[in-house]
């Protein structure tokens, strides 16, 4: 029978039937259904979409659509997570095999990598590929927020690649938002330009025409890698458009938490700590420094009503603030009898003694 259904409905929550797409929207209007109504359409019970009324087993509620919303981004956020941990791999391994060195070879149009030594040769190449560039450029760029030289040394390349027709998708950390100088240039580049933002994005990336790719070979950017090979630019373009449909666009403001006293970037916090990540590394990850991180993390303790680090953890966990939104009644910090185990937010160096 099972398999049956999915026949019937070879689709995901992403994508409701036209049946499914009905039934549900009336529950979310409603605030729940007959159960028959959904006999129909037995893939909202499977998506868990639709769920049996405790008080009355004859109705169905619908799950919100900000906690299937959520379901969804986290599946897809997974996906990044490994496909950015393969880039990360494979950046580690150019890294090594370009330190083997050998006889040196001088570039020749179409290498599939070249190996770009010093901040000269990087600007060089990225302006030869602007120059070429004849329809899209696709960025991400991690950090906070965008210094105003960043800004500056590409807005000339960018100008030139609009007068063009040239269409230019950016990527930031939503820490960049506070930044005036980009949405300075933002205003300046008009149409032509769009920007998102993640609370996490890969190393820096750039991508012309889906045909060359550049990003970094070291952690001080003095060394780039210029990629021409297909698969693997290929591959980056499709990095680049999971985190598009992930993040969130600069003009929209950034969603609520859910719970009442905690911001986006605390929850964004908190679930870093739930991994068991110290708080340079969370501040590194969301672009801010570590004294920002760090106050932020004394109110999120306070807000929680914790005393200690090992308290913070728990206090996590109850709230559901180490993973994806829960339901409204999960998010309350549930009684100390009941309470689950600690996690790990270990940070032996945090001046707030937590």
């Amino acid at each position: 029978m099972a398999g049956h259904r999915r026949d019937r409905h070879p689709h995901g929550a992403d994508r409701l039937c036209e049946a499914g797409d009905r039934v549900y929207s009336r529950a979310v209007r409603r605030g729940r259904v007959p159960r028959e109504d959904a006999e129909t359409v037995p893939c909202l019970v499977e998506l868990a979409l639709l769920h049996p009324d405790p008080d009355d087993m004859g109705w169905l509620v619908p799950t919100s659509p900000q906690e299937v919303m959520t379901r969804l981004l986290r599946g897809v956020y997974e996906e990044v997570s490994a496909s950015q941990t393969r880039v990360g791999d494979a950046v580690a391994a150019f890294e090594w095999y370009a330190g083997l060195g050998g006889r040196v070879q001088a570039p020749t149009e179409g290498v599939a990598i070249r190996v770009l030594d010093g901040l000269p040769r990087i600007r060089a190449a990225m302006d030869e590929a602007t120059e070429a560039c004849a329809t899209e450029v696709l960025t991400v760029q991690p950090g906070g927020i965008r210094r105003e030289d960043e800004l500056s040394e590409g807005l000339h390349r960018a100008l030139e690649m609009r007068r063009r027709g040239v269409r230019m998708r950016d990527l930031y950390t939503h820490v960049a938002r506070h930044g005036q100088g980009l949405h300075n240039y933002m205003e300046l580049m008009g149409d032509a330009a769009e920007a998102r933002t993640l609370d996490e994005v890969v190393e820096r990336l750039i991508l012309f025409d889906r045909k060359v790719a550049f990003i970094p070979a070291n952690a001080d950017r003095t060394i780039a890698l210029e990629l021409r090979h297909p698969a693997l630019v290929d591959y980056l373009v499709t990095v680049f458009e999971r985190l598009w449909r992930l993040a969130i666009p600069l003009a929209a403001p950034l969603p609520e938490t859910g719970i009442d006293g905690i911001t986006h970037r605390e929850r964004s916090i908190a679930a870093l700590l739930a991994e068991g990540h110290q708080d340079a590394v969370v501040a590194e990850r969301l672009g801010i420094s570590v004294r920002t991180c760090r106050a932020h993390i004394a109110r999120l303790s306070e807000t929680l009503g914790a005393a200690s680090r090992t308290q913070l953890g728990v206090r996590i966990a109850q709230a559901g603030l180490d993973g994806p939104p829960r339901s409204p009644e999960l998010q309350t910090l549930t009684a100390p009898g009941s309470a689950p185990g600690p996690v790990p937010v270990p940070d032996p160096e945090s001046p707030t003694g937590l």
